[in-house]
């Protein structure tokens, strides 16, 4: 017992002498606890807006419950089951092209044994990132005009005719999947070229002199050591299975295209925001927070099965 108590009071005395000599970045993390507090968990209390006719003139409290209406209203409409199948479509387009993509272009990346080239081109690769939503779809239409179209220009050079792909239905989702990889494929290196920058440089000299090769030292040795960080980033993928990027979806759709490119967040929108029923878009957003968590749950447990790598 003794010695235990000691154990514990040297555990505390070391961690009263790390306080105080990390106060100065305990205290940088306030303003970011007071973020999430205010931002984050102070507006759960309204999510009950889902479960009443909300009237801003009455107030959260005031509002009369009406229970699950908004969800049945939801399931009864006829572009519910629409806006679920584009929205799942999309989002396991982006998963089977976007995101090996982007593994691939990071391996490429280490491939590059110049420095200044390495630099150069992957700094060009991140500049599409923070390129505006509406920048990048304003080019997308530009490029895609029927009359004054670099696309359609190269089209009718070659013989064919002229499209007006914007309002082609079929044409929605691999636009919008090539300007997102266009896009965010760079940036979203980031994490894995980190991941690969920690990989034992012996490793590399002790296959080289096994003889293998370039590509047999990416596939064994890179790849499998950014493996933790690829199921990761599925699991946490896979969350997002409902969430699509609205905004590009709004600059790019229109009513001839709403077959293929009408997903949940801008069907709420058109309801909730643009129709005022804010207790219709609070609905169905605590609903595809539910179903995220639900298979952000089974994305980890099946990694825990097939691997040792999981969020938790």
């Amino acid at each position: 017992m003794s010695r235990s108590n000691s154990g514990t009071r040297k555990i505390k005395r070391y961690s009263k002498r790390d306080l105080v000599r990390s106060r100065d970045l305990y205290l940088m993390l306030i303003p970011v606890f007071i973020w999430y507090i205010l931002f984050y968990y102070k507006p759960i209390g309204a999510l009950q807006i889902a479960f009443r006719k909300y009237n801003p003139l009455m107030g959260i409290s005031d509002s009369p419950w009406v229970g699950l209406k908004y969800y049945r209203e939801f399931f009864s409409s006829p572009n519910a089951w629409r806006t679920i199948r584009n929205t799942f479509t999309i989002n396991l387009i982006s998963l089977f092209t976007i995101f090996p993509l982007t593994i691939l272009f990071a391996l490429l990346l280490n491939e590059i044994r110049i420095n200044k080239i390495k630099s150069f081109v992957q700094t060009v690769s991140y500049l599409p990132h923070f390129i505006s939503t509406v920048v990048v779809a304003g080019l997308v239409i530009a490029f895609l005009s029927p009359s004054s179209g670099i696309i359609n220009i190269l089209l009718e050079k070659l013989g064919f005719e002229r499209k007006y792909f914007m309002i082609m239905p079929q044409w929605f989702k691999p636009i919008y999947t090539m300007m997102n990889g266009w896009k965010g494929i760079g940036f979203g290196t980031i994490i894995y070229t980190s991941a690969i920058s920690g990989i034992d440089p012996t490793l590399y000299e002790a296959a080289s002199i096994d003889g293998a090769g370039r590509i047999r030292q990416m596939w064994h040795i890179t790849l499998a050591g950014i493996l933790p960080t690829v199921t990761i980033m599925l699991i946490m993928r896979m969350g997002g299975m409902l969430s699509v990027g609205y905004e590009a979806i709004i600059l790019l759709y229109q009513p001839t295209t709403y077959e293929t490119a009408d997903v949940i967040s801008t069907f709420v929108y058109r309801r909730g925001i643009e129709g005022s029923n804010y207790s219709f878009a609070t609905a169905i957003s605590l609903l595809n927070g539910i179903i995220s968590l639900i298979l952000v749950i089974f994305a980890n447990t099946l990694a825990k099965k097939i691997s040792e790598t999981s969020l938790w």
